[in-house]
């Protein structure tokens, strides 16, 4: 075999199934159908919601509602193959292990570099928001604000962003105390978040107008586009639930149930609140604003107690947040280490089956990345990796329909493979309604990847090839 064939079979190979769901796997099975819906729901339900709104609603108006439907229906198509494939395949990498087993290992990198972007930019991102919200409660209660130095990143008027530091190193230890310890955690800041949103509807519903509805297009169906590509950042994460395939008591039976009823909830509160908002306040008043939400009910309903209670459900929905998408950023380093795509040390456990180098690696880098770089301007650019991340899902599912038809499968996607192509031609059509420097950044981002991947991965991969020694 020439060194060009030996390449090419490399890039190409696929792993088996069975080797990816470890059924001998270190980490610990402490996970029930309830664990998992609240890991997506807390990795989804957070600053998508309460930033990105501000700056969807200026692009759709009231069609913002229907934004978020078509949002939703992008992801629920996509929600639908992860939960076949979750199903079939429990392992820990989520996207990154469906694509190993089904499109080849170069495939699997590209994903496994994409759901990179997602969770790890993403989770500085959301650790930056978290800095903005604790200095809005701050000033709610006390009046006083922390230093621009101390709590904005250099290049926004500060030095460095010692807050979204903290809200890291917080969540960095408690991964470290387990599994079982965080999603406890998890499900205790869901439901805290959750009832937020639920008063927030209930209050901004005092002060609804319907004019404010009228017209619903102002923009057009293009500005309605526009605006659920922007709002997709919001669903970012449902799929959270996957990278835990391999601690979940039962994941062919919890993981799909998990992952559609997460979607379905989100959803349904998305709407709710995104029609509450658009109704109290009229949608050219959201141009400009950060905490949308916030300013809906400091302009519009009567009390100063309600911007300060929905100011505490926007840091606890932060809190969640970052520690499932964090979380969930270790897991697949963890598959992808285990692979030999990326050194050994991130697969290293310690006593209760925690990949601890890796947490505090990855940690450690994200709190950096936080604390030093304005990254809201990125929120797009995790979008689109995440789109193709979720791409490739759904090419996976028609992929093992053809190649393994006997297989079990505990759930399955209706109407296949109609769905998976809708699915597909979804995300390619809201990728496509994302601007060109966000592509730019997207193809930069996987220039970087595939250096690496030759540079590193290609040699270093534990799959073996026919012609290897």
């Amino acid at each position: 075999m020439s060194n060009e064939q030996r390449i090419g079979a490399r890039v190409l190979r696929r792993k088996p199934i069975d080797q990816l769901t470890h059924p001998g796997s270190e980490l610990r099975r402490t996970m029930g159908v309830g664990h998992l819906t609240m890991i997506s729901i807390g990795a989804t339900l957070g600053t998508g919601i309460f930033v990105v709104l501000g700056e969807a609603v200026p692009l759709a108006g009231p069609a913002i509602v229907v934004s978020f439907v078509l949002a939703g229906i992008t992801a629920l198509f996509s929600a639908l193959s992860y939960a076949e494939l979750a199903g079939l395949i429990p392992a820990s990498g989520s996207s990154y292990s469906y694509a190993y087993a089904t499109l080849g290992e170069i495939v699997a990198w590209v994903c496994g570099w994409c759901l990179v972007l997602e969770y790890g930019v993403s989770v500085a991102a959301v650790a930056v928001g978290w800095g903005q919200y604790i200095n809005e409660l701050l000033h709610l209660v006390t009046g006083l604000r922390i230093p621009d130095a101390l709590s904005q990143p250099p290049g926004a008027g500060g030095i460095v962003n010692i807050p979204a530091v903290l809200v890291v190193v917080l969540s960095m230890l408690v991964l470290l105390g387990g599994s079982k310890g965080s999603a406890r955690t998890n499900t205790i800041l869901v439901w805290v978040k959750v009832g937020s949103l639920l008063m927030f509807c209930a209050v901004a519903f005092t002060a609804f107008k319907a004019g404010n509805l009228q017209p619903l297009f102002p923009l057009g169906l293009a500005g309605m586009s526009a605006g659920a590509a922007t709002l997709f950042f919001s669903y970012i994460g449902f799929d959270a639930a996957s990278t835990a395939g391999e601690e979940a008591k039962n994941p062919q039976r919890d993981l799909p149930r998990a992952i559609i009823l997460s979607l379905v909830v989100i959803t349904a509160l998305y709407c709710a609140v995104a029609l509450a908002a658009v109704g109290a306040m009229p949608w050219q008043s959201f141009e400009g604003t950060e905490a949308a939400l916030s300013r809906v009910l400091t302009d519009n309903v009567s009390g100063a107690i309600w911007p300060i209670l929905l100011s505490i459900g926007a840091v606890v929905a932060t809190t969640s947040v970052v520690l499932t998408v964090l979380y969930g950023q270790t897991r697949i380093l963890y598959a992808m280490s285990r692979d030999g795509l990326v050194p050994s040390v991130f697969a290293r456990l310690s006593r209760n089956g925690v990949p601890f180098v890796n947490t505090i690696v990855v940690g450690s880098f994200i709190g950096i990345l936080a604390a030093l770089v304005p990254l809201g301007s990125l929120a797009d650019a995790t979008s689109i990796g995440t789109l193709f991340a979720f791409a490739l899902v759904n090419i996976a599912v028609i992929i093992l329909r053809r190649t393994e038809p006997d297989r079990q499968r505990t759930f399955k996607v209706p109407f296949s493979p109609v769905t998976p192509i809708l699915g597909l031609a979804f995300c390619i059509y809201m990728m496509f309604s994302l601007g060109l420097d966000t592509w730019i950044a997207f193809l930069a981002w996987m220039v970087l990847g595939f250096a690496i991947y030759f540079g590193y991965s290609v040699r270093k991969a534990r799959l073996a090839v026919p012609g290897d020694q």
